[in-house]
């Protein structure tokens, strides 16, 4: 017995392996470890990642979900010292994980790959119900509207939210120390059967930005302020000109791109 456990040490190797997640956040405190909060999805992949090593591991996000946001593809990097294939990690992990949390792909990755400075691109989904009756099944990753919103004027709106832009307005980090320029490449706004999916993608976002704004563009949508009043609100570079942060139930991490 001795032997093989010998033989298993000396074939493990310290390696750096990418991971894609699937989660739903609902009764997450976000993706971030937080001292005296164990309950985040990063505290139980290097929990359940610990207890597979047998050392403590480091997991790197490519962006830090909020509390109640969900993902379909984040994306995380650690160094693990294991003789397990990345078939035999994906399916440990996925044994002992909650069952809200999934790792999709395991593959040793580059020594230099960082899952979050190698990002190029994300793609975000904001889901609103605006149909008959209510949202039961999908109730935790939508947010249930009171009247249908205008889509062409939301549509006008975010076109002029589109670009290369100083998003200081549609941050909620107010001591935001660091540049809040920007570049979002796309805001698609489609309707199928009653749900509304606001699709973002660009090269980064800051805190809060996608959520605020969804809120801002739903004022839009309901009549609240005028499609055109955006250049002035980018160039207000002011947090209260916005809208509210719309809750974080309907946002979901849809993809992270790499070169």
């Amino acid at each position: 017995m001795a032997g093989v456990q010998e033989t298993v040490e000396a074939m493990a190797e310290t390696r750096n392996y990418k991971f894609i997640l699937c989660y739903d956040g609902t009764r997450y405190k976000g993706w971030e470890h937080q001292p005296g909060i164990d309950n985040t999805i990063q505290g139980k992949m290097e929990y359940h990642l610990h207890e597979m090593t047998g050392a403590d591991v480091e997991v790197l996000g490519a962006g830090r979900t909020d509390a109640g946001v969900h993902a379909k593809g984040m994306v995380c990097n650690a160094r693990l010292d294991t003789a397990l294939t990345p078939e035999e990690i994906t399916a440990y992990m996925n044994e002992h994980l909650p069952e809200d949390i999934c790792v999709l792909e395991t593959r040793v990755a580059s020594d230099r790959f960082h899952a979050r400075y190698n990002a190029t691109g994300k793609t975000y989904c904001y889901t609103c119900y605006a149909g008959p009756g209510k949202p039961v099944f999908n109730r935790r990753f939508v947010l249930a509207l009171d009247s249908h919103p205008d889509l062409e004027a939301m549509r006008r709106a975010a076109a002029y939210l589109t670009g290369r832009h100083d998003y200081a307005s549609f941050c909620g980090n107010k001591h935001m120390k660091k540049s809040t320029v920007r570049i979002v490449d796309s805001i698609d706004i489609q309707e199928r059967g009653g749900y509304i999916n606001l699709t973002y993608h660009g090269t980064g976002f800051l805190q809060h930005m996608v959520r605020i704004m969804t809120g801002t563009l739903l004022e839009v949508g309901m009549g609240v302020r005028d499609a055109d009043s955006m250049p002035a609100l980018l160039e207000a570079c002011d947090r209260s000109q916005a809208g509210p942060t719309a809750p974080p139930r309907g946002l979901c991490l849809m993809q992270v791109d790499y070169e």
